[in-house]
């Protein structure tokens, strides 16, 4: 008996074997895109589910080129893609095969994540008992006004145009009305120093001259 159901297990793999062996050569050649982008979908896996099960893989423009038989079934899978399945047909006049396999995105939607800080509910007790509440909206504008607040942003922040505006034309009355009092803005011959200043050179320069 067992010599019996060991000959029929040999007879139908050797007919497998000479059923696949039967079958025409073909090279399956291809570029895989996607769907709605119209752009390469790079390393796809291919998947021969016809016969030995083999894997195959395309290159990171899409492209993917091996030797399958007539009649195989090819499924093509990649993350973020939904499956997608082609048959090689039978009786082609070509033993080449190529085609333009379009996958279509697929949106995962994963479930919410809530990540919490503490360990174990005493550790959270402890932390909020323990919390410091931020001031309030007017402690926080008594802050922003204080004197020690304006003085530092006065240090730090530069002028705006209207300020530069304002300093500029306040300098320019200053001078126009104090241009006597100003020395430094004040005509030279009306200026006693001056006229004191350059007589004493004058001075200097004759006694230098008698030398």
């Amino acid at each position: 008996m067992r010599n019996y159901i060991f000959f029929i297990f040999l007879f139908c793999t050797f007919s497998g074997f000479a059923q696949e062996r039967g079958k025409k050569l073909v090279q399956f050649s291809g570029v895989i895109m996607n769907r709605d982008s119209n752009t390469v979908v790079p390393y796809v896996t291919i998947r021969n589910v016809s016969g030995r099960d083999q894997y195959f893989s395309a290159n990171y423009k899409g492209y993917f080129s091996f030797v399958a038989n007539e009649g195989d079934t090819l499924l093509f899978t990649a993350v973020g893609y939904k499956k997608e399945g082609v048959v090689i047909p039978l009786g082609l006049s070509d033993n080449k095969y190529t085609i333009l396999m379009k996958m279509k995105q697929e949106v995962i939607n994963l479930p919410g994540v809530r990540v919490f800080p503490w360990a174990s509910t005493d550790e959270f007790k402890k932390e909020f008992m323990t919390m410091k509440f931020a001031d309030d909206d007017l402690e926080i504008a008594k802050k922003n006004v204080s004197r020690e607040s304006l003085a530092s942003m006065m240090a730090t922040l530069p002028r705006d145009g209207a300020e530069m505006q304002g300093f500029n034309f306040q300098n320019n009355h200053n001078r126009l009305v104090n241009r006597n009092i100003n020395q430094r803005l004040a005509n030279p011959l009306l200026n006693p120093f001056a006229w004191g200043a350059l007589l004493q050179q004058i001075m200097q320069g004759d006694k230098s001259r008698g030398q």
